[in-house]
């Protein structure tokens, strides 16, 4: 990896891949932003890595790189006091919890033995499990029923957020299963261990169900928002273009994309390598054991990237054992050539995708999908409106989420769901009550619509109160467009 060249742009050996579009909203100004709408040589903008000579003939494609800039512009200047404010959301509540409670605070104040909370505690609990403190699976819910493994995998998503202490005793004391592990592992274009998620394993008899979770987006850290609006990408040969923010997390080596193995290194763990060694460790244990991938938001990318990367480096016997992919609240990976070597992944090995969208949530419906040159999803999608009906779709309605005709809709749900907040003890029982910090994000779905559906409880709901019968469709190699 060489420096800054002059002309701003980041000079790599990116030999690795056929062609790639990086954009680099750290230091563009504005008027070189704006010469971007009248110039199709977007390869002579200093903010745009390509290949020289590239050029966008299309005016609306360069708008949407436009929009893309301005937007992680924003998000970018938003980090330190979205930092603040979820740290401010988290305290309180874990402070009270630290003290038992708020008599006991107020006392402890009083007497200046206050207990500050510890990040690390298995009863530490980050905005996301403020937002729902569920951690049990639904009892109701049997190994037998079409439901069990999209419940788990959502619960397993919910939990990725958390710290290791707080996983290992959900997997543990609540689901009566084995804790495999925990990993932080390092990205090498962030410089950091960025990427985090879990490992587990539950047995039914002879049969052993692992589990692989990546953690999602932090919903107070506007990098990770950041990545799901950003255009960039690499074009992998014979796979096609793939998101670069979402090959970084998952360990592509600076100016060498994906060697088959890397030499170890103690100090830093790649998710890739670290769980593709534990995976391959685990199964030749039990010959009766599969393992299913998942994970929520920016985990449920990583998800999808997985066994891509699997499949590129022709791991067949991996392969073979996986079961299934479960995603929730999925941003596009890759664009028209990536879903379709995806879908002959899934085809050719016999596993399941379950690619769950509810109602308007933001996030599926980014990056945009405006031509088969940029993002696109694959397969159907398990769509759920407010009321917890499914069906299964080609693509989530409103497919990039801004438009003119569905905003008083979708403003008009978030109000609904406001209500709903306040009546789902009564139709549902005790497990459906929501939070504080549920309404409040509840509240915020009022200015910005479609914000809070992104949120894991609605995707809990779903997999517990939907029809087991949409649970038993792939969507990958049926063609059912009907509702249950």
């Amino acid at each position: 990896m060489t420096t800054e060249g002059m002309t701003g742009k980041t000079l790599c050996d990116k030999s690795f891949c056929e062609d790639h579009l990086l954009l680099s909203p750290k230091d563009v100004g504005f008027w070189d932003l704006t010469k971007l709408l009248f110039s199709k040589n977007i390869g002579k903008r200093k903010f745009i890595d390509c290949p020289d000579g590239t050029t966008e003939e299309s005016w609306g494609r360069r708008f949407v790189i436009f929009a893309s800039i301005v937007a992680q512009k924003v998000l970018h200047l938003l980090y330190k006091p979205s930092n603040w404010l979820g740290s401010a959301v988290e305290f309180m509540p874990n402070l009270m919890q630290a003290n038992g409670g708020f008599f006991k605070l107020l006392l402890n104040t009083v007497s200046g033995k206050i207990v500050l909370p510890n990040k690390e505690s298995g009863d530490y609990l980050t905005a996301i499990g403020l937002w729902d403190i569920r951690r049990d699976l639904d009892d109701k819910i049997k190994h037998e029923d079409p439901r069990y493994t999209s419940a788990l995998a959502v619960m397993a998503a919910k939990s990725a957020y958390e710290n290791e202490a707080y996983i290992k005793e959900t997997v543990e004391k609540h689901w009566k299963m084995e804790f495999l592990e925990y990993f932080s592992c390092w990205n090498d274009y962030e410089e950091g261990n960025t990427t985090q998620g879990f490992m587990w394993s539950g047995k039914y008899g002879d049969y052993e169900l692992i589990g692989v979770c990546f953690r999602g987006t932090s919903p107070f850290n506007t990098k990770d928002w950041s990545s799901d609006v950003d255009l960039s990408w690499y074009q992998l040969p014979g796979i096609g273009k793939v998101h670069a923010g979402f090959l970084k997390a998952l360990g592509l080596q600076k100016s060498q994309g994906w060697p088959t193995d890397i030499q170890p290194d103690n100090q830093k763990s790649y998710a890739y390598y670290t769980i593709r060694q534990k995976l391959k460790e685990r199964l030749q244990n039990n010959p009766n054991a599969k393992f299913i991938v998942t994970g929520h938001s920016l985990g449920a990318a990583l998800s999808v990237v997985f066994p891509a990367v699997l499949a590129y480096h022709k791991e067949t016997v991996l392969l073979s054992r996986l079961e299934g992919v479960y995603t929730f609240g999925q941003p596009r990976v890759g664009d028209h050539k990536f879903g379709e070597y995806m879908k002959e992944v899934l085809v050719t090995h016999g596993m399941r995708y379950h690619r769950f969208v509810y109602c308007n949530d933001l996030v599926p419906r980014v990056p945009f999908d405006s031509s088969d040159r940029y993002f696109k999803h694959f397969g159907d999608c398990h769509y759920y409106n407010s009321f917890y009906k499914g069906q299964v779709l080609p693509e989530e309605p409103n497919k990039n989420y801004f438009s003119i005709l569905a905003i008083i809709p979708m403003f008009a749900n978030a109000f609904w769901e406001l209500v709903r907040s306040f009546i789902m003890y009564y139709q549902n029982g005790p497990e459906y009550v929501e939070t504080y910090t549920c309404r409040g994000w509840r509240v915020v779905g009022l200015l910005i619509a479609g914000l809070p559906a992104h949120g894991p409880p609605d995707y809990v709901n779903l997999t517990r109160l939907g029809s087991p019968e949409l649970f038993m469709t792939s969507s990958v190699n049926q063609s059912t467009n009907g509702a249950y």
